[in-house]
């Protein structure tokens, strides 16, 4: 059952459950010419009310991923290639989709260390490290690097989704990246919450993120839980 997210800077309800649907219907969870259950119902299972289940589905619906037939309900309509908050977003819970959230866990600015692959034109950037979920289940801890270039970051201000908040709040967005994915040791800032202990091995993906008006913007690294989330990348 969705859970949604309470944190201030959380995505308004309805646009939180249009991403669920949206990732459900990308993973395959939700197929192509499915019925929808009817709103009263799917309205229930997502704790909120018909109303605000309506401008979710208005959404999908203007994306194309779903078709509201009159005295039928609302069938699903698979489009490949459509963009979402989360679209660049590749960890999924094994079951599949789940809705990304995150809790900042520092944000500090300071000179590059040695040992990052260069990115940007600043010898600074912003740190900032977060613990991230997917349908509130702790499945990742991650350390993202923005060249101070970009912008400065106000961590309060800062949304489950970085992309959306660069966008929002610093005036560029991120057009496209490039993941490197293996294995790594869960580091020793992790917090408690986070099952796998400093030190385990777990499965690691490092980014490499691009803005039309920055070029290499951005750098970041990410540890997993395999035994909660898997890395998706689908191919069109």
């Amino acid at each position: 059952m969705y859970v949604k997210s309470e944190t201030p800077t959380a995505l308004p309800l309805y646009v939180q459950i249009s991403e669920v649907l949206i990732r459900e219907i990308a993973s395959g969870q939700l197929l192509d010419g499915a019925r929808l259950p009817p709103e009263r119902d799917l309205a229930k299972q997502h704790g909120t009310t018909v109303r605000t289940l309506r401008k979710a589905l208005a959404i999908l619906e203007e994306k194309g991923l779903i078709e509201s037939i009159q005295g039928s309900g609302n069938y699903v309509r698979k489009t490949p290639d459509v963009e979402s908050i989360y679209s660049m977003f590749r960890l999924e819970l094994l079951r599949g989709g789940g809705l990304p959230t995150a809790q900042v866990l520092a944000v500090d600015e300071m000179d590059k260390p040695d040992g990052l692959p260069e990115f940007g034109q600043s010898p600074r950037a912003t740190r900032i490290r977060r613990l991230r979920f997917l349908n509130r289940d702790p499945i990742a801890v991650e350390e993202i690097w923005l060249d101070l270039q970009a912008g400065r970051i106000v961590p309060e201000d800062l949304s489950d989704s970085l992309y959306r908040y660069y966008k929002m709040r610093l005036g560029f967005w991120i057009t496209h990246a490039e993941d490197y994915v293996s294995v790594g040791q869960v580091p020793d800032w992790a917090p408690t919450d986070f099952a796998p202990q400093p030190g385990q091995t777990v499965g690691f993906i490092e980014r490499i993120s691009y803005a039309e008006q920055h070029g290499s913007v951005e750098f970041s690294r990410t540890w997993f839980d395999p035994q909660r989330a898997r890395y998706v990348q689908r191919l069109r």
